[in-house]
């Protein structure tokens, strides 16, 4: 197994380098999706292509004998194929795959291309027809378009089209430690109205200051339950807008509002509250990223204790707010290098990645 690991660490180094060669913002991940498929295949594997997204399904009965605490459900293995923008401040060409040592530079290759290959080339190892899994539990990996606008031709999509998911483990940069709980997003509108009238009479009523109450009582809300690796759920008054010209009162007075949700509260729940202190009108955008957790005692989880791993909880979203089973984050690389300027990960992170992975799974 140790032969496979090594051969499959630096394939998985060299397919990486190819998708930093491809463009693949969100939205616009076809040809970086083609090249993946043509790869599996050369791989042997056999991809299912749902839009941009990728499937590979692995099936190994359980024996008899099985004594695992997990039940009969699939093991997800999931990472996205997608990036932001470059940003303005790149010294290096983005897109073009360079190394300083260890390093690798290149748009992706931190989040969330190092986390991709490599669950890729753990799932190859895994099953292999030699490499039998623990308890015979089978595998399915997916890899998922939009990830970066949580877009509906992404995860939301291509989980119609899947088994029963007992478990996943996303992909994420998380330093190889389980992220094990992560917050959730909803991001609300609120409109406040008044009248319109002249500014230099008194008429008309201010939209602007029918809103101050309910922008107080953002400001100052405090939700009881506390979750002790996600802390508080927050709310952050983001956008204002409201007005026309210095003369006419305004009549609407617009506001966002942005709301990271621990796994204590729902989104929907947050939203009735919301919607029960304030006198504007409030509405939801969508109610679908929800915050996502695995309880401590997980057979998954209590292992990755037992290799000196350390939970966590973290503030950043992933297509684990669409997974509505148990879930964590793990992966090579760094949450910090995300989305910034000459982003990178390094050749020794991935390896640790499949050896880790194949030794959590095994």
């Amino acid at each position: 197994m140790e032969q496979l690991i090594k051969q499959y660490s630096d394939e998985s180094i060299k397919l990486l380098e190819r998708m930093i060669g491809i463009p693949s913002v969100s939205r616009n991940e076809t040809a970086v999706a083609d090249m993946l498929e043509q790869q599996m295949k050369e791989w042997g594997l056999e991809p299912k292509r749902y839009k941009n997204n990728l499937v590979v399904d692995h099936q190994r009965q359980s024996t008899a004998t099985d004594a695992s605490p997990l039940t009969d459900g699939y093991i997800l293995l999931n990472a996205h194929i997608d990036t932001v923008k470059p940003a303005e401040s790149w010294t290096k060409d983005p897109f073009n795959p360079t190394y300083d040592g260890d390093k690798l530079y290149g748009l992706g290759s931190n989040d969330c291309g190092g986390g991709l290959v490599s669950l890729l080339a753990a799932y190859r190892v895994l099953t292999e027809s030699n490499s039998p899994l623990t308890h015979g539990k089978r595998l399915i990996f997916v890899a998922s378009a939009e990830e970066e606008v949580s877009g509906k031709d992404g995860f939301d999509y291509v989980r119609q089209f899947l088994p029963d998911i007992e478990v996943a483990i996303v992909g994420e940069p998380t330093g190889m430690q389980p992220a094990i709980a992560e917050k959730g997003l909803m991001v609300v509108d609120m409109v406040a109205h008044g009248k319109a009238g002249h500014a230099a009479r008194n008429e008309g009523i201010n939209a602007i200051y029918e809103a101050l109450d309910d922008i107080q009582w953002i400001k100052e809300y405090q939700f009881e339950k506390t979750s002790d690796l996600l802390g508080p759920t927050k709310m952050s008054l983001t956008v204002i807008n409201a007005g026309s010209q210095h003369n006419v009162v305004p009549d609407r007075c617009e506001m966002v509002v942005d709301v990271r949700t621990n796994e204590h509260y729902s989104n929907e729940e947050v939203l009735e509250i919301l919607k029960s202190h304030c006198k504007s009108d409030v509405k939801a955008r969508s109610v679908r990223l929800s915050s996502s957790h695995i309880p401590k005692d997980h057979p998954l989880i209590q292992k990755l204790l037992s290799m000196g791993r350390q939970p966590f909880g973290s503030p950043t979203l992933s297509d684990q707010a669409l997974m509505p089973f148990p879930s964590f984050k793990m992966g090579p690389g760094d949450s910090a290098r995300s989305h910034t300027a000459d982003e990178y990960i390094r050749k020794s992170e991935i390896e640790e990645a499949v050896r880790l992975y194949v030794e959590l799974l095994h």
